[in-house]
């Protein structure tokens, strides 16, 4: 990989450590990343990289963070792992304490709905999907695309729900395949209920999601009469050309490569939307 884009990434346990920060440069910007020292847990939205049997989950934030992205990662059983991409509508500041119960309600209800091994991951995936809904429009009517995993390390499956949110996209050694919404935005209707869907992860391949941030990232350009105008967007097909171009396929790396090539395609500092991506990546099998 080359230099690092203006990151964040956030590594600290699900019982919510903090994290320390590492800052090399990128187009001139701060990087922090965290590294492994764990200081007191404070920030209850700081959720930790976890560790998979022969596989890897990442995710990475680039730039300030403004806007209302937010992932989370929860072991939920022996060979279980829940992870959630949200983008809640609005400012940090208004969408901190909103975040904050949806954490504690998936901490407290997945484990409970994916417990064991005689149930039905698509029905838990439904019920949690719907608790999240509630739980967001408690603080209100507010759209919340979000897209949600379980992770089965014994099968390399998973079971998901996208709500509204951009297409996860899953890379093998046929290409990439988008995988689209299953329900509406979580936030807007208290009675909507989620589908699930699910899919296999082959060994060596790689499951992508990304922020609208990432999609809309777009070039601008000055018109006769001074003003700005868009002239052109990342787009889905610039995300999945650069998983598609993507060499090293580790978790954190991948993020890396699609938060770095839509910084390059905008150098300019987002200034409405938070840039996030999180990838989950398969070891190949030994040659």
């Amino acid at each position: 990989m080359g230099q690092r884009g203006d990151v964040e990434e956030r590594k600290s346990p699900s019982t919510r450590f903090w994290h320390s920060f590492f800052r090399p440069s990128f187009f001139g910007q701060s990087v922090f990343q965290q590294s492994a020292v764990s200081p007191p847990p404070t920030d209850p939205l700081r959720s930790e990289t976890p560790l998979l049997r022969d596989a890897e989950i990442a995710a990475v934030y680039s730039g300030e963070r403004v806007a209302g992205d937010f992932y989370e990662f929860l072991r939920v059983g022996p060979s279980r792992m829940l992870f959630a991409l949200l983008d809640i509508a609005g400012l940090r500041a208004d969408t901190r304490e909103i975040l904050i119960r949806v954490q504690e309600r998936i901490r407290t209800l997945a484990p409970e709905l994916f417990a064991g091994e005689d149930f039905n991951e698509t029905t838990a995936m439904i019920e949690l999907c719907y608790e999240m809904n509630c739980t967001i429009m408690r603080g209100g009517l507010r759209s919340c695309p979000a897209f949600i995993g379980c992770y089965n390390e014994d099968l390399g499956t998973v079971c998901y729900a996208n709500a509204g949110h951009t297409p996860g996209l899953l890379r093998d050694h046929t290409g990439v395949t988008l995988l689209g919404a299953t329900g509406l935005p979580l936030g807007l209707f208290s009675h909507t209920i989620q589908s699930a869907a699910a899919c296999h992860l082959m060994p060596g391949s790689a499951l992508l999601a990304v922020s609208r941030g990432i999609v809309e990232s777009s070039q601008r350009e000055v018109d006769d009469s001074g003003g700005e105008r868009m002239n052109s967007e990342f787009g889905l097909e610039g995300v999945k050309q650069s998983f598609q171009d993507a060499t090293v396929l580790s978790a954190h790396d991948l993020c890396l490569t699609v938060l770095q090539a839509a910084r390059k395609f905008n150098p300019m500092s987002p200034t409405e939307n938070d840039l996030t991506a999180l990838a989950l990546v398969r070891k190949a099998l030994p040659a």
